[in-house]
């Protein structure tokens, strides 16, 4: 299996999602009906397909 570089835009949603984590974990957002974990899960798992699916 070969392992390519995700493009800026993904990389970019992945890190905002993972921001918005952050954030959400220190109830800046107390707002937010995702749990923070939950949050950084997606923002790894968008940054992991983007490494093994070729274009993303």
């Amino acid at each position: 299996m070969t392992l390519n570089a995700p493009t800026k835009i993904v990389f970019l949603i992945s890190l905002v999602v993972a921001i918005i984590a952050i954030i959400a974990l220190f109830n800046i957002l107390p707002a937010l009906p995702i749990p923070a974990f939950w949050l950084m899960t997606l923002a790894y798992v968008v940054l992991m397909l983007a490494c093994m699916v070729k274009g993303l």
